[in-house]
């Protein structure tokens, strides 16, 4: 049986998380951590990590960036690995990230779904095709209202794919407020959208002369994100250290 720490066990994913652990028998959370107490009729929750006593295999982090390098240090003392589900890093701390992972497994994502995951590769694919024949490439990312990062890390994931499978020649563009000239060849725009409940909404647009391709992957439930980030939990509970992404999950 897989024991989990929860980071950010008291947060929307975290509740989603509990749920779905509790109807999974290989899999039990040994503790939660997070700054608001609320859960320890199900299990321990502590404030901090400096202040967590039990074992466990693995630590999910469904939390924000805050703190990382203390859930990193934990990690890395006690020898055990981290799915990492947060996104809105800094450059010091994704270095801080990839430095851990030379010392426990790391398997990190921007996404957790196996849908957004299985789109990366097609994404990529239909890069290296219609790249060549002049079709232009734009990203749209629609969330909730609560989300506080922009563009989502799924969305720059994507983007990155695209620019991985076509030798890094794009170029991000975010914002064209202030640009008035017509669209640049190897620009990839990536426009982000925030209201409501969206759990989440990703489109690739391919635009070529007299026809478009769309693809697109919506998140109906949080579910998805959980269930991918339990089944990341068990994958790496007995790996060596290293970086993994969820594409070493699903195979």
């Amino acid at each position: 049986m897989t024991k989990i720490i929860l980071r950010g066990c008291n947060g929307k994913m975290g509740s989603v998380v509990t749920q779905m652990v509790e109807e999974d028998e290989n899999v039990v959370i040994a503790a939660g951590i997070d700054v608001s107490k609320g859960r320890e009729d199900k299990y321990p929750v502590f404030y901090s990590f400096a202040q967590c006593n039990i074992d466990a295999d693995v630590i999910i982090d469904f939390s924000s960036p805050v703190n990382v390098r203390e859930m990193l240090d934990f990690a890395m003392k006690r020898g055990i690995g981290i799915v990492i589900c947060t996104t809105g890093f800094s450059k010091e701390d994704q270095e801080l990230i990839e430095d851990a992972s030379k010392k426990v497994p790391i398997l990190r994502s921007a996404n957790m779904s196996m849908g957004i995951n299985l789109l990366l590769k097609l994404v990529k694919e239909a890069a290296q095709v219609l790249a060549d024949a002049g079709f232009d490439i734009e990203i749209i990312e629609k969330h909730h209202n609560k989300k506080v990062d922009a563009p989502s890390g799924t969305a720059l994931a994507l983007a990155d794919s695209i620019n991985e499978a076509l030798n890094n020649r794009y170029e991000y563009v975010y914002n064209r407020t202030n640009i008035r000239a017509p669209r640049v060849k190897n620009e990839l725009g990536i426009s982000s959208l925030r209201g409501g409940t969206i759990v989440g909404e990703h489109e690739i647009i391919y635009a070529g002369s007299d026809e478009v391709i769309e693809i697109k992957h919506t998140a109906y439930s949080k579910a998805i994100f959980a269930k991918g980030a339990i089944q990341a939990a068990k994958f790496l509970s007995d790996k060596p250290p290293g970086m993994y992404n969820m594409n070493d999950v699903i195979g």
